[in-house]
């Protein structure tokens, strides 16, 4: 964690790998915590992911777009009694829902972004768990998003009664967390080589500039879903064009010139068949380099996936050749990578008495993989 201190704002800030658990810590105690940071950089996929963990349901409920009586609900008389009731929204978690889940997750995303009037309906139901007569099932945790006012998006100074309600943490970005994420989720290995070797690039957001587009964890997702995918023709300049409107145009020149690099490196399967064994000198650039270590980890892990415990043989023979390769023609940071994707990341099942190169490779590597996975 860091701290910052401007003339207004004293925080600490939080990586991604830190908040889970802090965030899972405050849900136990039924503690409504408030998420803050820069726009993209995963803050409600955080908040999913931990639902999803807990066997729960996400309501994503956006503030910014409600009226004061979408959360409220509306008064309706009650001819019986002579009384006016409240009907609470629809979008609410009755206790029928909450009963089919472990835990349900009501996400008050872009609350400072709403009128101060709509944050000011809310107080109750993050106070008491209730609005009028409805209230909030046992099993419903709370947690609220939104971006910085110093991010000079559409915000609201949060009043300082609403904001007295919550547990804050600011979520900063971390690339160790996001290359980690980035290799269980299959983003691109050319977008995972390109940021490993230019680590500044993973976040450049700024908002005291007019860009519209800006990198971020986000973007960086959506640079990944860009590229063709096997038997798709689009022009180099059709997908600068494309990236440059998803990354701003200066990152995305670096990108295409590392993608261009990266293509003329050897097949991931080649090198796993033991076909292939050196790389040619005009091959060895940095982020193609570590473009093609996040190609092999993957195709070590697709043949498992594809194939489970029947071909366990075959893959001990590629990942033999995996470990050969890297430490033949890789830097350390590259070969650690790599190891440290496939035996802690992706958890391969790999017995080193049938792969030969293995205990070579822990006596030279094994510390380091240790140490990275600890940090």
């Amino acid at each position: 964690m860091a701290q910052v201190s401007t003339a207004d704002l004293d925080v600490r800030l939080v990586r991604p790998s830190d908040i889970r658990y802090e965030i899972n810590y405050a849900m136990n105690r039924k503690r409504p915590v408030f998420i803050w940071g820069p726009p993209g950089i995963g803050k409600s996929e955080i908040v999913d992911s931990i639902t999803q963990d807990r066997s729960g349901y996400m309501i994503d409920m956006r503030l910014a777009l409600m009226e004061p009586t979408d959360l409220r609900g509306i008064p309706v008389p009650n001819i019986e009694t002579g009384l006016m009731e409240w009907l609470p929204p629809a979008d609410l978690p009755t206790q029928e829902l909450a009963d089919q889940f472990e835990c349900i997750t009501l996400f008050l995303d872009e609350m400072n972004q709403a009128p101060q009037s709509v944050q000011a309906a809310a107080y109750q139901l993050i106070l008491n768990r209730r609005l009028g007569k409805y209230r909030l099932p046992d099993n419903v945790n709370i947690v609220a998003a939104g971006n910085r006012e110093s991010d000079r998006g559409v915000a609201y100074r949060m009043p300082t009664a609403l904001a007295n309600r919550f547990v804050h943490l600011e979520m900063t970005t971390d690339f160790e967390d996001w290359q980690t994420w980035a290799l269980q989720n299959n983003i691109d290995a050319e977008v995972v080589g390109y940021v490993t070797a230019n680590k500044m690039d993973l976040m450049n957001f700024d908002p005291r500039t007019a860009s519209r587009a800006f990198a971020t964890p986000r973007s960086w997702t959506f640079v990944s879903q860009m590229l063709p995918m096997e038997g798709e023709q689009i022009s180099d300049s059709r997908l600068h064009d494309l990236i440059a409107g998803t990354i701003g145009d200066g990152l995305a020149t670096k990108f295409m010139a590392h993608r261009a690099v990266a293509g003329k490196l050897p097949n991931p399967t080649d090198i796993l068949n033991g076909t292939v064994t050196t790389l040619t000198p005009e091959a060895r650039e940095i982020s193609a380099m570590f473009s093609l270590t996040a190609s092999l980890c993957y195709e070590l892990k697709d043949f498992l996936d594809r194939h489970g415990k029947e071909k366990m043989d075959e893959l001990y023979k590629m990942a033999d050749n995996f470990f050969n390769f890297m430490m033949d023609n890789f830097e350390t940071e590259m070969t650690v990578l790599g190891g440290r994707t496939a035996l802690k990341v992706y958890k391969l099942p790999l017995e080193p008495r049938k792969v030969p190169c293995i205990e070579k490779f822990f006596k030279k590597y094994g510390k380091l993989i240790i140490d990275a996975h600890n940090n």
